[in-house]
């Protein structure tokens, strides 16, 4: 493992003049991240990562896509995130005169590129349904993919299963607490920033993401609130006190 880690360090690419600062950092980040992954490895390394929270139907769905400006994930009423995804944005250069060349790789399926992004999305759900069967049953084994676009930032984001309270189909009847348990593991590490998603439709105060931030990060410096479905708010409901950090402390509000 070790002659693997050398040989990923030594061929990553360093960065050019105009590139973003930390942008060779990110694709050494990612390495290690995807060496980590083929050998099962608990890494005692905590490699700096966002992990989006929210619970089920909470809109994580529609922040990691608008990232991404491409729909790509798997939809529906009842849990869709299964297994946590490792997402991994690689910024291209854009080819004058030529079309936007944006296509994924799963780790799991090396060498093939899916440029259709409803087959990733189908390749998303045929792999959840691999490990954590075809009736909601929920997996901690990830699944990890890279998305090169010239219209994304270079970051990772880990989309985590969304807190559900009843369990269905196959799902254990401590579903929660197995799915609180697994968000904790990620978002517990202070190299972890926390993108916690909230719609605005529902109890600010009562956000179960905001609830596990607080507790991973009371100080919030590592926590971003986000809100979601703003325009189908309830009447009477107000977001200004979760946008002017009263709710939870938090640097960084969206």
């Amino acid at each position: 493992m070790a002659e693997e880690v050398s040989s990923s360090t030594t061929t990553a690419p360093a960065a050019s003049p105009t590139a973003p600062l930390g942008s060779s950092v990110i694709s050494l980040v990612n390495r290690l991240q995807d060496i980590f992954a083929r050998v099962g490895s608990q890494s005692t390394i905590d490699l700096p990562q966002v992990a989006v929270v929210g619970s089920q139907s909470s809109g994580k769905s529609s922040v990691l896509e608008a990232l991404v400006g491409r729909d790509f994930l798997p939809r529906g009423n009842d849990i869709c995130t299964r297994r946590p995804l490792v997402l991994q944005l690689v910024q291209t250069k854009r080819k004058p005169d030529a079309p936007d060349d944006e296509y994924g790789e799963f780790l799991h399926l090396p060498g093939r590129k899916f440029h259709d992004f409803s087959d990733i999305r189908r390749e998303i759900q045929a792999e959840t349904d691999r490990e954590a069967g075809g009736n909601k049953g929920v997996s901690d084994k990830q699944i990890r993919l890279k998305i090169f676009s010239p219209n994304v930032l270079d970051i990772t984001l880990v989309d985590l299963p969304g807190i559900t309270k009843v369990p269905v189909g196959d799902q254990p009847s401590d579903i929660e607490a197995r799915i609180r348990t697994m968000i904790m593991s990620y978002i517990k590490t202070p190299t972890c920033l926390i993108l916690a998603v909230t719609p605005a439709n529902s109890d600010l105060a009562n956000s179960d993401a905001l609830q596990m931030a607080g507790i991973a990060d009371p100080d919030g410096n590592r926590t971003i609130g986000v809100i979601t479905k703003l325009d189908i708010m309830d009447r009477g409901t107000d977001a200004r006190n979760l946008l002017l950090g009263k709710v939870i402390p938090s640097d960084l509000v969206m």
